[in-house]
């Protein structure tokens, strides 16, 4: 059942005629009619009863002309409430993001744009790289926060910033008084890393094969906090963000010398999709943001 039938149902219900009723719709009457047939049929009842020169609703078409009013009325009510929103700055936006990003830089940037846009709503979905594409290739969310993600034609990715990862080691380790490191000093520590499905993974991974260091993993995780307290723990070395707030954990960040170990950061948005004004204003926020914080 299409919306175009209960219109045109409502519309032959007014003027009690087929041909006006075509007219004031803009369709033309065999249109009209094969429509209305359309619906008597899913239905299975007759809603009119033809005469000669007009039709009359039947009982079961003046039961139902009084649920079609009501369906009608409030989509356009519905119609309107959106539109006033969107007029008044207001929306919904849906923002995915990694794991790691939502630690500490996102919230910050979330309190700073509802300070200036008060009136958007923002829905957050966090998961993992591989379900952020299909995300937003399927046109799911608005806006992702991620590192590059695709090579999909219908997907738009804008850098926004380098992430540096560092040698996560125990503050007490015997690495932990250098200034910095190399993937090859680690490769005989046992590494807490991320599950394969992360593209943080993906360049952790990539990195050590440049380096020709192959440690042995010993936990796979899903989240850079929990790799952040293993380390803490004295269960081995990761290789993650340097995550404020943590330092009470007893962790220290090591530079990495070799090879340059550094994430893109950027927003994407699939381009056969057209975005809200809300997550348009997001996402200018974003970017802009972003540059004035590398100016």
């Amino acid at each position: 059942m299409e919306i175009s039938q209960l219109q045109y149902f409502q519309a032959v219900a007014r003027v009690r005629h087929f041909t006006k009723a075509a007219e004031a719709c803009a369709v033309s009457q065999s249109a009209l009619s094969r429509s209305i047939a359309k619906l008597e049929e899913e239905l299975g009842v007759r809603l009119f009863a033809r005469r000669s020169r007009h039709v009359e609703l039947t009982q079961a078409g003046e039961h139902f002309l009084y649920h079609v009013d009501r369906v009608l009325r409030e989509l356009a009510e519905a119609k309107r409430e959106l539109t006033q929103q969107e007029t008044k700055g207001g929306g919904t936006v849906n923002v995915s993001f990694f794991h790691s990003f939502g630690g500490y830089l996102l919230p910050m940037l979330l309190a700073e744009f509802h300070a200036q846009y008060p009136e958007i709503r923002i829905k957050l979905n966090q998961h993992n790289s591989k379900f952020l594409m299909q995300q937003v290739e399927s046109g799911k969310t608005d806006l992702c926060l991620c590192s590059t993600m695709t090579t999909a034609e219908n997907i738009a990715w804008m850098y926004l910033w380098s992430e540096e990862l560092f040698v996560a080691v125990p503050k007490d380790h015997p690495l932990a008084q250098r200034g910095s490191v190399t993937l090859r000093d680690v490769e005989a520590e046992p590494l807490i890393t991320l599950k394969p499905n992360y593209s943080l993974r993906t360049l952790v991974d990539q990195s050590f094969e440049l380096a020709h260091s192959h440690p042995q993993i010993i936990f796979e995780g899903d989240d850079v906090n929990t790799l952040a307290s293993l380390v803490a723990a004295k269960l081995g070395v990761s290789i993650i963000p340097n995550i404020p707030g943590v330092e009470h954990l007893g962790i220290v960040y090591l530079p990495i010398t070799f090879p340059v170990c550094k994430r893109a950061v950027g927003i994407a948005w699939n381009t056969t999709k057209q975005l809200s004004p809300a997550a348009l204003t997001f996402q200018q926020f974003v970017i802009r943001h972003f540059a004035e914080q590398e100016a």
